[in-house]
């Protein structure tokens, strides 16, 4: 009986097992990315808006800080980078 058991469970084991069907599995993929790049985001833009500022190039500051906000809502504005992704692609045509 317990032979019986390892045997049956050794051949389920050996047994090829059909190939996934739905290509590759990128799930998580945008929130790896989102953990990853929004803190070193964070410090590249604090870092480059302090040297600005003590510069006093202010139109230079002004616009870096508009140009990090709209790069900033890409990393923090859950799903945007699909929804983007999706719309480019029914731009183009592809389904």
């Amino acid at each position: 009986m317990i032979v019986r058991t390892i045997m049956e469970g050794a051949l389920e084991a050996m047994a090829p097992s059909a190939p996934p069907t739905g290509g590759v599995n990128t799930a998580g993929l945008a929130d790896f990315l989102r953990k990853f790049f929004a803190p070193l985001f964070l410090v590249v833009v604090s870092v480059v808006a302090i040297f600005f500022l003590f510069t006093r190039e202010i139109t230079r500051f002004v616009q870096f800080i508009i140009l990090a906000i709209a790069i900033g809502v890409i990393f923090y504005v859950p799903n945007i980078i699909e929804v983007t992704a999706r719309a480019i692609a029914g731009a183009l045509g592809i389904k």
